[in-house]
């Protein structure tokens, strides 16, 4: 089977309720019971945050607008600013520094990367975390978090070209619109990513 890593994508408060003026995604702060139960089946735990600029060129317009930049194509509202309760992991997860390896991104102010894997839109500024992967020989990566249909499905389709198998743990995850989430769904089967429901889900795919 190879070695197994999970992923936790973005589970930051500044993606739930708990920051209602960020991206409250329904539902975000019920993860981590899920992303620490698919951590149990892993001998390798990697995580992700946004960590955004307060003066991010991406705040200007109103939120969802498209935006000229190379590496910031949309909009948003502004969150998970380094110092605010958004930035900090959802309480119950491991601090950034007990993970086998963490990425920061988003850091400057021009950019607004998705996935986990590259700092830029266009996937050419690594962030070290396929080669940190492939590194310790990682073939299988569970993947859960914040939110599916942006920065957990482009983690996921990054990953895929990267070669690796990846499990999506839906329990794991939470979206910010039933379309945008079935889209993603459908982008990352397409891709070759196995979506499963439950971590008895997870499980059976792993065994079979």
């Amino acid at each position: 089977m190879g070695i197994i890593a999970s992923l936790d994508i973005d589970a930051q408060k500044g993606f739930t309720p708990l920051c209602p003026q960020e991206l409250p995604v329904p539902g975000g702060d019920e993860i981590v019971a899920a992303l620490n139960a698919q951590a149990a089946l892993a001998s390798v735990r990697v995580g992700s945050k946004d960590a955004h600029s307060a003066n991010a060129i991406w705040t200007t317009s109103p939120p969802f607008t498209p935006l000229p930049h190379a590496n910031a194509d949309l909009s948003w509202p502004s969150h998970c600013v380094p110092g605010t309760p958004g930035f900090e992991l959802l309480d119950g997860l491991p601090a950034p520094i007990d993970y086998d390896f963490f990425v920061w991104k988003g850091i400057e102010p021009d950019l607004h990367p998705y996935g986990a894997c590259y700092h830029d839109l266009a996937g050419r500024r690594s962030t070290g975390l396929i080669e940190f992967l492939r590194s310790r020989g990682v073939t299988t990566v569970l993947a859960g978090g914040l939110a599916t249909d942006y920065c957990v499905k482009t983690s996921v389709l990054q990953l895929r070209q990267a070669g690796f198998r990846v499990i999506v743990h839906l329990a794991a995850c939470r979206g910010i619109a039933p379309d945008t989430v079935a889209s993603a769904h459908t982008q990352m089967i397409e891709a070759g990513a196995e979506l499963a429901q439950t971590l008895i889900d997870v499980q059976r795919l792993l065994d079979a």
